[in-house]
């Protein structure tokens, strides 16, 4: 795999875990599992900034990586081509929008329960 492909998923893992406490829940009543358990999930809750930041720092590696650094490959390589480095920004900004929508959960969980 290659380098910004680690770090999207990288980014993507450390978003996911700093949602955890505010959209796991929401998902489990969704899919009708239902207990005082579900209120143990908010433990996460302190460490949501660290993953936040970690997040960003893995987002910006891999902007960095596909937008800054330039491509090291021979023309015969995968990496040469030029639809495949367009597939690639593509899914970065997929990943960027999802990943800013999970963290932003807390800010309109609100207005969903209402």
């Amino acid at each position: 795999m290659q380098t910004a492909t680690k770090q999207l998923w990288a980014s993507a893992f450390a978003a996911v875990v700093g949602s955890l406490c505010c959209v796991a829940p929401l998902v489990l009543l969704t899919l009708g599992i239902s207990g005082a358990w579900i209120s143990q999930l908010t433990a996460l809750e302190p460490y949501r900034p660290i993953f936040i930041v970690a997040m960003f720092v893995f987002m910006s590696l891999a902007f960095r990586q596909l937008y800054i650094v330039p491509a090291r490959c021979a023309p015969a390589e995968a990496c040469a081509n030029p639809r495949l480095q367009r597939r690639q920004r593509q899914i970065f900004w997929v990943v960027a929008v999802a990943l800013a929508a999970l963290i932003a959960f807390p800010w309109y969980a609100q207005f969903l329960f209402s």
